[in-house]
């Protein structure tokens, strides 16, 4: 029984910039690259204060299963290992270097030999590949269920349902060969009988474009999404493909599924052209506080700042700048933050737009119920947090099903009292995993 509910909460897509190739952003005096761009163990410093890098040099070594390595955006001269705040609230190491203005590439740079699955997950692994459309978990992992013989179908990502965001629209329409080639590598090294990529409806430049590129491979087909939020959640995307719905807790690899980003793919057949590791990425900068919204290329670790300087800078009347949309965007606390691997969009708004009322105690109106994809009810999981027995609450919250919550953000857009719903779900969520840990141990 289909568990999504579909076209109750209507977003504004506001695609701005669809139509804008992407512009390959000034290099910055300095970058700020942080050891901390992935789900998972952060990566450990490799290089110190004094060292002489270049593009592609590794500076961040994976320190776990879990993890993935980091590399120099540009060539210069590593001033400082330090720390800093990042927008989660922890304070993650970072490598701090300065520009020679030169983006000279490593010398060592050469394109990976690929003979086998374990070859190209190796130099998956060494790019520095992790998920490329927000979560950033490393994509080596990913391909590992491939061993155990679990994949029978490659999802790619290409819903990017997000407001505002077009970097995968671009990469649809710009790197359309290196998508192609990308999908041929998967279909090559994994034994998948059928690659599926999901594109909203909104993007029908993209499905025709995308639909001819591989009308003579019988196993690959786009699939036209429902033009409703919020299509590019993972359980949605392959439900919406295949018709399989993940478990409770499971992995799409449970029902034989891989999901990827449309720009991980193509990034993958880059690297097995070039060599050159993870060092910049496609974002679009929009928003009512942007005055000049554009996609923007830039280099890993560069500050927010430099990114909208490059595109025109800030209106005055900026409120909140986030990494990402509206919807599942983080809101930074600073500006000077830098660019990560898994960003794919710096959205400004102004203070028009965002909410600065308080919010107001539950009216039980049921819209956040009605709004959910999941058919979920968010006011159970706030009640669930104030119970004080530990592990009552928690039995209330898996009975509630929290752990199906996908964070889209719904309940929170179409809330009339403003409640901050959201954050309550990933509250409950945390809460549940402590308990349940530490009564494992």
């Amino acid at each position: 029984m289909p568990i999504f509910k579909l076209g109750k909460t209507h977003i504004p897509h506001r695609k701005n910039t669809a139509k804008m190739a992407a512009v390959r952003m000034t290099p910055p005096t300095q970058v700020q690259i942080s050891m901390a761009q992935h789900i998972g163990a952060p990566a450990v410093p490799v290089v110190k204060a004094g060292d002489k890098v270049f593009v592609g040099t590794l500076i961040g070594e994976a320190s776990g299963y879990v993890s993935a390595p980091i590399h120099s955006s540009v060539s210069g001269t590593v001033k400082k290992i330090g720390e800093y705040l990042n927008s989660q609230g922890r304070k993650v190491q970072s490598v701090i270097i300065e520009s020679d203005g030169e983006m000279s590439a490593d010398p060592s740079i050469a394109p990976p030999v690929i003979r086998s699955f374990d070859d190209f997950s190796q130099a998956v692994r060494n790019s520095g590949l992790v998920g490329l459309g927000g979560a950033g978990f490393p994509t080596a992992v990913k391909l590992d269920a491939e061993k155990k013989g679990l994949l029978k179908k490659i999802v790619i990502n290409g819903a990017e349902c997000e407001p505002y965001i077009t970097s995968d629209t671009r990469t649809m329409l710009d790197d359309t060969d290196y998508v192609k080639k990308g999908v041929e590598l998967l279909l090559k090294y994994i034994s998948a009988e059928e690659v599926v990529m999901g594109i909203e409806g909104n993007k029908p430049e993209c499905i025709e474009v995308m639909t001819a590129l591989f009308a003579d491979n019988d196993r690959v087909r786009v699939e036209k999404l429902p033009k409703t939020y919020p299509q590019g959640a993972e359980k949605m995307l392959i439900y919406n493909t295949t018709g399989l719905i993940v478990p409770e807790g499971g992995l799409p690899s449970d029902v034989g599924c891989i999901v990827m980003n449309v720009t991980s793919v193509a990034f993958i057949a880059k690297y097995a052209e070039t060599g050159m590791p993870l060092v910049e990425k496609c974002l679009t900068v929009d928003g009512s506080g942007i005055k000049n919204p554009m996609n923007v290329i830039a280099p890993i670790g560069a500050s927010i700042n430099d990114v909208v300087e490059f595109t025109g800078g800030f209106k005055d009347d900026v409120a909140k700048v986030l990494y990402g949309g509206p919807m599942m965007g983080i809101a930074v606390y600073s500006t000077d933050d830098p660019i990560l691997k898994n960003n794919n969009a710096i959205v400004a708004l102004s203070f028009k737009e965002v909410n600065h009322n308080a919010s107001n105690p539950c009216i039980h109106c049921g819209r956040c119920v009605a709004a959910c994809p999941m058919g979920l009810n968010p006011t159970a999981f706030a009640k669930a947090l104030k119970v004080d027995d530990k592990e009552d609450r928690a039995s209330r919250l898996e009975d509630a099903k929290i752990n199906l919550c996908m964070e889209c953000g719904c309940c929170s857009y179409v809330c009339p009292s403003r409640r901050p719903l959201v954050q309550n779900n990933r509250l409950a969520k945390a809460d549940l995993r402590e308990i349940r840990s530490a009564a494992k141990k």
